[in-house]
C-alpha cells in the first residue's frame, strides 16, 4: 500500500488546512504568495465543505474547488483531499432527522455546529458513500492530488434508535447468544439478564450506576461504527486512486477510538496536537503525543494540526511566547514527523473558530506569526532531504490499552482520583525527565526488542496479553507494572484474589489483602520516598530479591515495591523525583540509557536516524555538551563538544 513517503519525498510536509471558500477569491492569489514565501508544500483542502459542494440535495459545485486545484498545481503545492463528510449541510439533518445523533438522555444533536452525524444511520452513510464517489471521481487524475484526508476528527456517540439495533447486531456477532452475553455483563447483579435481543439498549440515562460490561461494549462497538464509516469512505478512495495513501487524523490520547486498531486500517497516521503555551509540562505532553503516534504508525507520521498561537477552547487561550512554534514543530520532527501541518492557513474572520490561531493571523503577513511560520518554514526545507523517512526504534516501550482505560475510568471504583490518562502521562513524564525516549506498545504487541517495558496501569488485561508479558520476562525482558495492573479480564471480570495469580506469582505476591486509594494530597511513605494516590496491602511471598516497605500507617512493614528478578510491582504513584529516579536506575540496569548524559535539565535530546536533535525549553542560554564534531543543519555551522542553545533553541546535529 502507499504509504507517507510517496508523498513526502525527501522532505518534510509543511502546510496545513485550507479554507478559501470563507474567503473572496481575490484572495486566493496572495494566499498562494504567502504560502510560497512561507515554503509551505502542502494543503488541506475540501475538509468542512459538503454545504459547498452540494448546497441542495444532488446539486454539485465543483467548480470553485476545479479552480483551487489548478491554483495549487500551477504553484507547485501539493492538496491534502478531504472527504467533507464531518459536517453535513443543514438540508441532511432537516430532510432526514435520523441522521442526526441522540445523547444518552434521548436529546438530539443539531445541525449548526459540526459532527452532527450518526455513526449508525444509514441514511448518513449513504449520501456520505455519494458525495466521496463523486469528489473521487472527479480529481483522482488531478495533478495536484497528493493524499485523501478522510472525515475530520472521528468523535461522535450515538444512543438513537439505530444506534441501538446496530449494537444489538454488534453484539450478536461478538457473543453469539444470550446465555453468552448474559455472562459477559455479569446479568445475575440487580436482575438484568436478558431474554430477548429486542430488549438490549445502549447504556442510555438510567437511575443509578449503569452496567459496566454493558457500557465498556458500547464504547468498543462506537470505536467499531466509526472505523466502518472511515473504511467505508476510504474504500471508495482507493477505487479511483489506488496509489495515493489515506488517513484520517487522531484526536491526541482520545478515549473515543481505539487508535491501534485504527492505525492498521491507514496508510498515513496522522494526529491534531495542542499543548497548553502556559502548561509547564507542556513539551512533555507533546512528546507523549508524538512517540504514540510513532508508535501507531511504526515509523514517520503526519502533524496534522497544531496551532501557530492560541486556541479558542480553553477558559483563557494564551498566545504562543516567540519561538515556541518553532520548537514544539521540530520537536515532532525529532520523534518521527515527516508533515508539519496546522489549522489553518488563515485565521477566520466569522465562525466559531475567529479567535483560534491560522498561520496568517488577523495581523496579516507583517505579524509575529507568520514571520514565524516563514521561519520554520525555512528550517524545513534545510533539514527534509536529511531527515525524511528516517526511523529510529527506542528501547524502551510504554504499554497502553484503549480497553483497559475504558474499563479501569469506569463509576464505582476504588479512587475517582485514578484517571488512566495521568498515570500515562506521569510514567511517560518521568520517563522523559530521565532523558529516555519511549515507544508506546500494545500489551500483546511483540515486546522482544525492548529492553525495558513499562505499564503505569493495565487495569483489564486479556489471558494473551499477560502470557505475552510472562513470556517477555523469561526471555530476558525488563518489566515494570504500576499498581491495579491484571485486576480485570476482557469482560471487566475481577480476576479470583484481585490481581491474576500469574501475574502475582511474576512479582513474589503472596495475597492482594485490600486496596488502599489515598485522598488528594494525602501521603504514603515508603522506604527513601513517598507514594501519592494510591496504595496497596499486599503480602510477599518471600521469593522477591528486593523489597521496598510502606513506613507507618496501616501497612507499616508490609511492601510497596517489589522486584523479583527482572519484573517489578509498584503499588503505589511515587511522587514524580521519585518515580524519575526509580525508572532511570531499572533502564539503566536494562541496558537502556540516554541518548547523552549530563543533559541540563530543560534540554531534550532525541535521535532520528544518525541526527542529534537537541530541544531547549527553557528561556535561558544553556550549554550542552556533545563530544565530537557535528554539523549543525539549522545553521549549517560546524560544533566541536559543545553547542549553546539560547530561549527555545534548537540544533539539528548530523555527525
Amino acid at each position: 500500500m502507499p504509504g507517507l513517503d510517496d508523498v513526502t519525498r525527501g522532505r518534510v510536509l509543511f502546510g496545513g488546512d485550507y479554507n478559501p471558500e470563507q474567503w473572496p477569491e481575490e484572495t486566493w492569489p496572495e494566499d498562494v504568495r504567502l504560502m510560497r514565501d512561507a515554503g509551505v508544500n502542502s494543503v488541506t483542502l475540501g475538509v468542512f465543505s459538503w454545504a459547498r459542494i452540494e448546497p441542495r440535495p444532488g446539486a454539485r459545485d465543483f467548480g470553485w474547488l476545479d479552480r483551487l486545484m489548478d491554483l495549487m498545481h500551477a504553484a507547485g503545492i501539493g492538496v491534502v483531499l478531504a472527504t467533507p463528510t464531518a459536517s453535513p449541510p443543514p438540508w441532511l439533518g432537516h430532510l432526514h432527522p435520523d441522521t442526526l445523533p441522540r445523547d444518552a438522555d434521548g436529546r438530539t444533536e443539531w445541525w449548526g455546529g459540526r459532527q452532527h452525524f450518526s455513526h449508525s444511520s444509514a441514511t448518513y452513510r449513504r449520501h456520505a458513500a455519494v458525495v466521496t464517489e463523486d469528489l473521487a471521481a472527479r480529481y483522482a487524475g488531478h495533478p495536484a492530488l497528493t493524499m485523501w484526508h478522510i472525515n475530520n476528527e472521528y468523535c461522535t456517540y450515538d444512543w438513537g434508535d439505530e444506534a441501538a439495533a446496530r449494537f444489538r447486531g454488534w453484539l450478536r456477532t461478538r457473543y453469539g447468544t444470550l446465555d453468552a452475553l448474559n455472562t459477559a455483563w455479569g446479568t445475575a447483579f440487580w436482575s438484568q439478564a436478558y431474554g430477548d435481543w429486542r430488549e438490549i439498549l445502549p447504556p442510555r440515562h438510567a437511575h443509578y450506576l449503569k452496567n459496566p460490561t454493558q457500557v465498556l461494549d458500547f464504547k468498543r462497538f462506537t470505536s467499531d461504527m466509526l472505523l466502518e464509516c472511515y473504511a467505508a469512505e476510504r474504500d471508495i478512495v482507493r477505487r479511483h486512486t489506488p496509489h495515493l495513501p489515506v488517513t484520517t487524523n487522531f484526536m491526541p490520547l482520545w478515549a473515543g477510538l481505539d487508535a491501534w486498531r485504527w492505525a492498521e486500517e491507514e496508510d498515513v497516521v496522522s494526529v491534531d496536537l495542542y499543548p497548553d503555551p502556559r502548561d509547564p509540562s507542556g513539551a512533555q505532553a507533546g512528546a507523549l503525543v508524538q512517540d504514540m503516534t510513532r508508535s501507531q504508525a511504526r515509523g514517520p507520521w503526519m502533524l496534522m494540526e497544531q496551532a501557530a498561537g492560541p486556541v479558542n477552547w480553553r477558559g483563557v487561550n494564551h498566545p504562543k511566547p516567540r519561538g515556541l512554534n518553532r520548537l514544539w514543530s521540530l520537536q515532532a520532527v525529532a520523534r518521527g514527523a515527516d508533515a508539519v501541518c496546522y489549522f489553518q492557513w488563515r485565521q477566520s474572520r466569522q465562525g466559531a473558530e475567529k479567535f483560534h490561531s491560522g498561520m496568517v493571523s488577523h495581523a496579516g503577513e507583517h505579524g509575529r506569526t507568520y514571520q514565524e511560520v516563514k521561519r520554520l518554514g525555512a528550517d524545513l526545507a534545510r533539514i527534509g532531504p536529511e531527515v525524511a523517512g528516517r526511523h529510529r526504534a527506542a528501547d524502551v516501550a510504554v504499554l497502553h490499552d484503549w480497553h483497559a482505560w475504558w474499563a479501569g475510568d469506569q463509576e464505582a471504583r476504588p479512587s475517582r482520583e485514578v484517571a488512566h490518562p495521568d498515570l500515562l502521562t506521569a510514567w511517560h513524564r518521568a520517563l522523559w525527565r530521565a532523558h529516555l525516549t519511549t515507544d508506546f506498545a500494545h500489551p500483546e504487541h511483540d515486546l522482544g526488542a525492548y529492553r525495558l517495558v513499562v505499564a503505569p496501569q493495565l487495569y483489564l488485561l486479556t489471558d494473551a496479553a499477560i502470557a505475552n508479558l510472562l513470556a517477555y520476562v523469561r526471555q530476558g525482558g525488563t518489566l515494570v507494572c504500576g499498581f491495579l495492573t491484571g485486576v480485570a479480564d476482557e469482560d471487566d471480570r475481577i480476576r479470583p484474589g484481585g490481581m491474576d495469580a500469574r501475574l502475582r506469582e511474576l512479582f513474589g505476591i503472596r495475597t492482594l489483602h485490600e486496596w488502599w486509594p489515598l485522598e488528594p494530597g494525602e501521603r504514603a511513605d515508603c522506604d527513601g520516598f513517598a507514594g501519592t494516590l494510591w496504595s496497596e496491602e499486599l503480602e510477599a511471598d518471600g521469593t522477591a530479591d528486593e523489597t521496598v516497605l510502606y513506613k507507618g500507617g496501616e501497612l507499616d512493614g508490609l511492601p510497596a515495591v517489589l522486584r523479583k528478578g527482572r519484573a517489578w510491582y509498584v503499588s503505589t504513584l511515587p511522587e514524580p523525583d521519585a518515580l524519575r529516579d526509580l525508572l532511570a536506575r531499572v533502564a539503566a540496569d536494562a541496558g537502556a540509557r540516554p541518548v547523552l548524559d549530563g543533559l541540563p535539565a530543560d534540554v531534550e535530546a532525541v535521535r532520528r536516524g544518525d541526527l542529534l536533535f537537541l530541544l531547549h525549553h527553557g528561556r535561558e542560554e544553556v550549554t550542552v555538551e556533545v563530544p565530537g564534531t557535528h554539523r549543525d543543519l539549522l545553521t549549517d555551522t560546524v560544533v566541536t563538544d559543545r553547542v549553546t542553545l539560547g530561549r527555545y533553541g534548537v540544533a539539528v546535529l548530523k555527525p
